[in-house]
């Protein structure tokens, strides 16, 4: 039986440079690094995303496991763990769904302003909230509303759920962690509970940042035992969303 550990990266950049961990995040990272190795808990393997804010949450955690001297594996690079490119489906998606709805068009034009007022403040709201239009165009790329060039939702969903199939097969008791990001953390536990629609939007929105889930597996079975746990992040202005 493999144990699961699905790590969500720290806070981000702003929306101009997301692909990034802001100072705050950093810190998230490393507190979670220093929480799991006071716990003693030791990793046959770790993986991570090919995104920077996955891969820089990674040498977060590992870097404070052996700063404390508790052993940490080397970090595998697995680009199927990346999340999906919003950028691109707000390229592409995005002018047909201004033009076909009012609504959307004045929450984007909204949103827009906002990222041009905010110039370089890290905490403006506009960098740190899921807002209404990006549930909107995430929803309509889920549901296929538009063509779309890129990487398409069930495709996606088909990359991230097969990640990890040797574990499946695993004939002993290992701790694995990943660090990754929101919905392929939605995307997992949604296999767990048989979610396999929008509801894993629901999933991966209230994920704190370098918050981890733990899920179980053997063979096909996996169970989800633990969603969202942020023990290292003991102050609220440390729980962030985005």
């Amino acid at each position: 039986m493999s144990t699961i550990y699905l790590v969500r990266h720290g806070q981000a950049g702003t929306r101009n440079a997301y692909d990034c961990l802001s100072p705050l995040g950093r810190r998230q990272a490393r507190l979670l690094g220093e929480y799991l190795a006071a716990q003693r808990l030791v990793f046959s393997a770790a993986y991570s995303g090919s995104m920077k804010r996955q891969q820089d949450t990674a040498w977060e955690v590992q870097s404070a496991y052996r700063d404390l001297g508790v052993e940490f594996p080397e970090i595998v690079v697995n680009s199927d763990w990346d999340e999906f490119n919003l950028d691109r489906i707000y390229r592409e998606i995005g002018p047909r769904l201004r033009s076909d709805d009012p609504s959307f068009r004045e929450q984007y034009e909204a949103m827009q302003q906002e990222v041009r007022c905010s110039g370089s403040d890290q905490d403006a709201a506009v960098h740190r909230r899921w807002l209404p239009c990006d549930s909107r165009i995430v929803k309509a790329w889920i549901a296929g509303q538009y063509s779309y060039q890129g990487e398409s939702w069930d495709d996606f969903r088909k990359r991230v759920a097969g990640c990890g199939c040797e574990w499946r097969n695993g004939t002993r008791k290992t701790n694995i962690i990943v660090f990754t990001s929101a919905m392929p953390v939605g995307i997992w536990a949604g296999l767990a509970l048989d979610i396999a629609d929008e509801r894993v939007l629901r999933l991966a929105g209230v994920l704190h940042n370098s918050s981890y889930s733990i899920l179980r597996c053997k063979a096909e079975d996996l169970r989800l035992h633990t969603f969202n746990a942020a023990p290292h992040l003991v102050q609220d202005d440390l729980r962030t969303y985005r």
